[in-house]
């Protein structure tokens, strides 16, 4: 890798997915589980409570931050899939694309907005959360194993660049 700002956009690519990478291994490990061995309703309200406090400049910045990173990697791959990095950096760019960026876009955040709608104490926000709770933490470990191996592919971009 012989570009000298394109190997430090893999760099910060690497890292953001790493950041990314340990947000998720948390929830998937063990804040769910935490949230769901609550009452449903201090749970739910633990959820919301998370949902609000975690859109932050700084988390904002390593979220979407990684996905332009990303995007700009997944289009100078095209250029470079004859080089030994290209693959890995299109893969990378993919992995986070679609499973982090889409996937929360398109799944974690609808059903959080829909989460914050409840009154925690209601009958009908823990049967909600009894099915939250499982779908969203199948579909973060998804979130999980996409980031890793995003991670992974743009080490190996810089190794073998």
């Amino acid at each position: 890798m012989d570009d000298r700002y394109l190997f430090s956009a893999t760099v910060v690519s690497t890292v953001g997915c790493g950041l990314m990478a340990g947000l998720f291994f948390a929830f998937s490990v063990f804040m769910m589980r935490a949230f769901d061995r609550l009452p449903a309703s201090q749970g739910i309200a633990a959820m919301q409570s998370t949902n609000k406090t975690i859109v932050t400049p700084l988390f904002i910045l390593t979220f979407v931050g990684t996905g332009v990173v990303c995007a700009v990697l997944g289009v100078l791959s095209l250029f470079r899939l004859d080089q030994p990095e290209g693959k890995w950096l299109l893969a990378g760019a993919v992995l986070y694309i679609a499973g982090v960026i889409l996937l929360t876009g398109g799944y974690h955040i609808p059903r959080n907005d829909k989460l914050d709608t409840f009154d925690p104490s209601t009958a009908e926000a823990a049967r909600y959360w009894s099915t939250f709770v499982r779908e969203w933490t199948l579909w973060n470990h998804v979130r999980l194993l996409s980031s890793v191996g995003a991670l992974i592919s743009f080490v190996m971009a810089i190794r073998v660049g």
